[in-house]
């Protein structure tokens, strides 16, 4: 299977991409400053006017603002001292910075100059595709939980287990696809994540007992596990610091994933005999989730990530990449090798990830075990210490970690089994509920067609959620932002969680709460997966999100074991420790000592 997501992958060469290197005096003709101001506004400033109108040349260090503009957006900046003054930008403890650090700033300024273009609003797609299938996956094995318990006569708060299997796979993909991102590459990550889900997603639709439904449901977690941790890394890697907040707005695929698997699930599982519905709709989703791989395999030519390749010493390669983006966005770019080591010469001491600053670029392909033995080799505790190099980025690390792991639980104990809940009608007073056939029977009946409308129903009160994230977290109110909206969000889920219990008596009400909390949930989810990239260095950041994720899957793992082994109905104590779980993680939250807004990604 590596052989058959590695074939076609080739390394990159700027020749490849004729036409859109530019001298570096011309620079600030392409820049990004040159793009978001009015060319009448830069005539303006260089030309003054008379009072009959007459325009006349005055001189730039007569006005503050010009001598402003003049340093900021023309030649300048762009040369190999102004780069450097662009570079040092920020180093206020005048620490030296590594190799590295000073050409992903330059790598960032040159993205930054390109913009957004064609290969960026592909690749928001193509990382939406690993968000959708989260939740189509998660939210959709929570919905085959009554069939399974009508065919396989297992009762309600039993086959609670099967998410386990399911979050089991989550874990381990989650870490070893984050960690493996660092070390093997994004690009392969990317397709086999998905590549993987489909294959035993829809193996699991003929699966013939309970047994093998739960271990193929654990085989497609191990895919799905990878995709929030390395689909976010990727897609942040290639996005202009001034168009970050796309980073939050990709979130808003999570809740079109949990809509369509609604929807499907309503369809099937809704109108179909117990023992036929959830495995159509499984087959479905499988179906889905081949063709959205097909698609990033066969059709579009994704780029490794050019940070990714500067920390594998691969600099002529990772050049070749940016010029690359601009050769599909129909922009020009400055940046060189040359370029880069004439800027970053004498000014920081080398990275240990990039020991020789023109590393040779073997283009012959090594055998794909060679590859994996050389490369599982890091894995080791190396891949994690620099998260904790100072006092500031170790603390934000516990705490964001914290974060994960409290929601990692308390999101499943409520969302896992929502269509359980909703299917009681409000009997969430605190006494046993009445007994059903939910437990014994094979009748499709177990849950009405009018739960899984109600549950489709808070799938699309979600959406809007990741909308209103993706403004709020460029805000510059001390309330929002990143870490503010994150909060924020995340104490009104934990508000409504109490209030879905205590007060939702009635269907209508049950409905409510549950659609104000998707709302809420969707941006906690949709802020957090972005802003947690963003604390991190790429050389671990997907080490950083790979443990945060896998933090979060292991602590979801215990979530069902919790759900189906409380005292009662299972109904009341589940809601109530979820919420005190998001609370907890609302208290980490407001003690995070960094805000990444406006703060470029290193």
């Amino acid at each position: 299977m590596t052989n058959f997501l590695w074939s076609g992958y080739r390394s990159e060469s700027v020749e490849d991409y004729p036409g859109v290197l530019i001298p570096l005096g011309e620079a600030h003709l392409h820049s990004h400053s040159s793009r978001s101001r009015p060319p009448s506004d830069l005539d303006d400033a260089l030309l003054g006017q008379d009072d009959e109108g007459v325009q006349h040349h005055k001189d730039p260090a007569d006005d503050e603002d010009t001598g402003m503009l003049l340093e900021m957006g023309t030649e300048p900046e762009y040369s190999i001292e102004g780069l450097r003054r662009e570079v040092r930008r920020g180093n206020k403890g005048g620490e030296k910075w590594t190799d590295y650090e000073m050409k992903s700033k330059l790598v960032n300024k040159a993205i930054q100059d390109i913009g957004m273009g064609r290969y960026n609003w592909q690749l928001f797609v193509l990382c939406g595709f690993g968000w959708f299938a989260d939740n189509l996956w998660m939210q959709g094995i929570s919905l085959t939980l009554p069939s399974l318990s009508a065919e396989f006569d297992i009762s309600e708060k039993t086959v609670r287990y099967t998410t386990s299997f399911l979050f089991g796979g989550l874990c381990f993909g989650s870490f070893i696809w984050g960690i493996g991102s660092d070390v093997l590459g994004r690009r392969l990550a990317f397709n086999a994540t998905l590549f993987i889900t489909a294959i035993f997603g829809i193996a699991s639709a003929f699966a013939t007992s309970w047994a093998g439904v739960c271990f193929l449901y654990a085989a497609l977690g191990f895919g799905v596990g990878g995709n929030l941790p390395v689909d976010g890394a990727l897609f942040l890697e290639f996005l202009p610091d001034a168009s970050s907040s796309l980073l939050t707005l990709l979130s808003v695929w999570w809740p079109i994933g949990q809509l369509c698997s609604s929807l499907l699930a309503w369809y099937f599982i809704g109108h179909l005999p117990a023992e036929q519905g959830w495995r159509h709709f499984v087959f479905s989703i499988g179906i889905i989730t081949l063709i959205m791989f097909l698609v990033r395999f066969f059709i579009f030519h994704l780029y490794e990530s050019p940070k990714f390749l500067l920390s594998r010493g691969r600099q002529a390669e990772a050049v070749a990449v940016v010029h690359g983006i601009a050769f599909r966005n129909g922009r020009k770019t400055w940046l060189t090798e040359e370029i880069l080591d004439a800027v970053v010469d004498g000014l920081s001491t080398p990275s240990p990830a990039t020991p020789h600053r023109r590393q040779h670029v073997t283009r012959q392909r090594q055998s794909t075990a060679n590859i994996l033995k050389q490369r599982f080799a890091s894995f080791s505790g190396d891949r994690i210490r620099p998260l904790f190099s100072n006092r500031k980025l170790g603390l934000t690390t516990a705490l964001i970690w914290f974060c994960w792991a409290t929601i990692g639980m308390g999101y499943p104990l409520f969302n896992a089994f929502l269509p359980q809940y909703l299917s009681h009608g409000g009997n969430n007073s605190g006494q046993p509920a009445p007994e059903t056939s939910t437990s014994t029977s094979n009748s499709p009946e177990t849950i009405s067609d009018e739960t899984y409308r109600n549950y489709a129903i808070t799938s699309i009160a979600g959406v809007p959620g990741s909308l209103l994230a993706a403004y709020a977290v460029d805000m510059k109110s001390p309330f929002l932002g990143r870490r503010g909206t994150l909060a924020l969000s995340t104490l009104v889920s934990a508000i409504f969680l109490y209030l879905f219990v205590k007060f939702g008596t009635t269907p209508g009400w049950l409905l409510t709460f549950s659609c104000i909390e998707a709302f809420a949930q969707n941006i906690m989810y949709g802020v957090l997966y972005a802003f947690t990239p963003e604390i991190f260095p790429a050389p671990v950041r997907g080490a950083g999100m790979g443990v945060a994720s896998f933090l979060n899957r292991v602590t979801g793992l215990v979530a069902p074991i919790l759900a189906a082994t409380v005292p009662g109905d299972g109904t009341t104590t589940p809601v109530y420790l979820s919420a005190a779980l998001i609370l907890a993680a609302f208290v980490g939250m407001v003690m995070i000592p960094i805000e990444t807004r406006g703060r470029q990604r290193l």
